[in-house]
Formats: structure tokens, sequence, C-alpha cells
């Protein structure tokens, strides 16, 4: 009888850890989220930003063929 009681109490001590945890981890994504709700990541940069990127077929008109051939070879 009192092995069978420490094993509940066992079982016991291990499902309210998993609750606790549980709840824990719940509020921290909860809170990740409240974090990052209003996180604009594509807005234009502030202060001394430099355009890195120019893709060089801006400048020329590319046909179908060019077009297709820089996709294979860049793999966009």
């Amino acid at each position: 009888m009192i092995s069978l009681l420490k094993v509940a109490w066992s079982t016991i001590k291990v499902f309210f850890a998993f609750i606790c945890c549980t709840l824990l981890f719940y509020y921290a994504l909860l809170w990740l989220n409240e974090e990052y709700q209003d996180y604009h990541k594509y807005d234009e940069p502030e202060g001394r930003a430099v355009k890195v990127f120019e893709a060089f077929y801006e400048k020329e008109e590319m046909n179908w063929i060019d077009r297709l051939q820089l996709f294979y070879e860049i793999g966009e």
C-alpha cells in the first residue's frame, strides 16, 4: 500500500511539474508575440542607410530568353 502511495505521489509531482512548465512556455510565447507584434521589418531604414543591391537588368530591357538564362545561372 505504501509503494502505491509513493508511485501516486511521484506521478502527481511529475504531472504538476509538466503543467507548470507548459504554462511557463505558453506565457513566454505570449510575451514574445506581444514584443514583436508592432515590429515592421520591411520599413524604410533610418539614418545613413545605403542601398547595396542594384539589378543589372533594370538598365536595359531583357527578353524572356535572357531572363530564363539568368534564372538558371543564379537560381532565382
